[in-house]
């Protein structure tokens, strides 16, 4: 009797502990709703009026517009301005549009599904596929998370002048930062996110004002351009600008943070209402993000076109805008200040989204499931090691280790395949979505846009290759 207690308790505490390791690491056949924790946590008035309605939808499109956005988007739009004016300009606008459309059918997919892109990809397809596909989307993740990292690390070490290992290392520990936000609820995010979008978009509005800027040259630039074509260079910056612009993390994350609200799926109205109201925020928020990307180019084109057009490092930027003798009479400490804390609010703001994306594709493709902290903490390392092994080996030469940051593009490029194609093909799908399947005219659009970007990926990742 006394050994049957002893065994019993015994087995208990093995239960326990099984039970405690599951919690932090396990793998679950049955997968659950994306981004558990905030799945449908925030409610949706009933009969609230337009406004009031939009207001509740409004926040996911700000964290997907913050990948197009990102530091790795600033070298190439300033870049195409100091080289080529404001030519490139219709190639933004071009980029945005495709990143519009895409956007809205990722938001479509996860609301009218209930799953995310990563999910419905992991049900049609094989263990051994899912888990190759996890590994590239987990690259993809990680070559963002590097441009974060160098972006922000510089920021610091321009602000506070700290040596820029000291800076990645900082940088790494915010993961900290969003473990509390995580706890302050979903809402919280989008607004502090907003705020970071708000610094950006501010800071780059002032300097743009002061650099003086012909209106009539900067509209003209909206309108495409026969030189895009037959400048090689022109036409091998402008694939860049394009082909970095739709970043394979944000259609995983649009399809699972949309699915933040509240909506009940056996209604057609309350679905129709979802997509209609967050396809709105989607495509208010890259807005946004297009009219940012375009400050950038014209700030380039308005300071340094035909007088150094081969600035293009962060490091380069800041003191040129501290420089008259480069910027003229509008020079001054503020304004590289200003470039400094607006390179350090895309960096952090940025880092939000990436953790969110790869807890998606985490437990979409290989059904893992372990706390946020431990995922944030690997995905993290994993992404902060190569550029702390660059910055100590390549000491005090920080053009060597921006040039991670072309890497990185790399990754984006080989991972994008990978969710636009799965992205296209589940909403035309009539079994998928029934009524609300991609019509004629967005499915043909989508896949000229699959098509067009795929190739000038891999254009893109030829010729960074013959470049090194």
């Amino acid at each position: 009797m006394e050994f049957s207690q002893t065994k019993g308790r015994l087995k208990m505490k093995d239960d326990e502990e099984k039970s405690d390791k599951q919690k932090l690491f396990s793998f679950d056949e049955q997968e659950g709703k994306s981004l558990d924790e905030v799945n449908g946590s925030i409610e949706v008035p009933d009969n609230a009026g337009f406004w009031q309605t939009l207001f509740t939808y409004t926040g996911p499109g700000i964290l997907i517009a913050v990948g197009y956005m990102d530091p790795g988007n600033w070298i190439t739009s300033i870049a195409g301005g100091a080289q080529f004016n404001y030519k490139l300009l219709t190639v933004i606008l071009i980029s945005s549009l495709i990143a519009m459309l895409l956007q809205a059918m990722s938001a479509r997919l996860g609301i009218v599904s209930g799953k995310d892109l990563a999910q419905l990809t992991r049900e049609h397809t094989s263990k051994r596929v899912g888990f190759f596909l996890w590994i590239i989307t987990e690259l993809a993740i990680m070559a963002t998370d590097i441009a974060e990292i160098i972006g922000s690390a510089i920021a610091i070490k321009l602000l506070f002048n700290i040596p820029l290992i000291i800076g990645i290392l900082i940088t790494s520990a915010d993961v900290l930062i969003l473990l509390l936000l995580m706890k302050m609820g979903f809402r919280k995010i989008e607004a502090i996110v907003a705020t970071l979008v708000a610094v950006i978009l501010l800071v780059f509005a002032y300097e743009v004002f002061l650099s003086g800027p012909k209106v009539d040259q900067v509209l003209a630039g909206y309108f495409p351009s026969s030189d895009i074509l037959t400048n090689k260079s022109m036409l091998y910056l402008s694939l860049g600008i394009v082909g970095a612009t739709v970043m394979p993390h944000d259609l995983y994350l649009g399809s699972s943070i949309s699915q933040t609200r509240a909506v009940d799926r056996s209604d057609r109205g309350a679905v129709r209402k979802a997509i209609r109201f967050t396809t709105i925020d989607s495509n208010i928020q890259l807005t946004l993000a297009f009219i940012v990307n375009s400050l950038l180019l014209i700030l380039g084109a308005a300071l340094f076109f035909g007088t150094h057009s081969e600035l293009g490092r962060f490091v380069d930027l800041f003191n040129a805008l501290s420089n008259s003798k480069i910027v003229g009479s509008i020079a001054s400490p503020l304004l590289s200040m200003l470039f400094a804390i607006a390179l350090l609010a895309s960096g952090q703001s940025s880092t939000i989204t990436g953790t969110l994306s790869g807890q998606i594709i985490m437990e979409g493709f290989i059904h893992l499931h372990m706390p946020l902290w431990a995922q944030r903490l690997l995905t993290r390392l994993l992404s902060v090691t190569p550029v702390i092994i660059f910055a100590i080996y390549y000491h005090g030469n920080e053009a060597k280790i921006e040039n991670l940051l072309t890497f990185s593009q790399v990754f984006l490029s080989i991972a994008l395949p990978f969710a636009i194609v799965p992205l296209v093909m589940f909403t035309s799908s009539k079994t998928i979505m029934g009524e609300f399947a991609n019509r004629v005219w967005v499915k043909y659009a989508a896949w000229i846009a699959t098509v067009v970007l795929v190739v000038l990926n891999i254009y893109l990742i030829l010729q960074t290759f013959h470049a090194f």
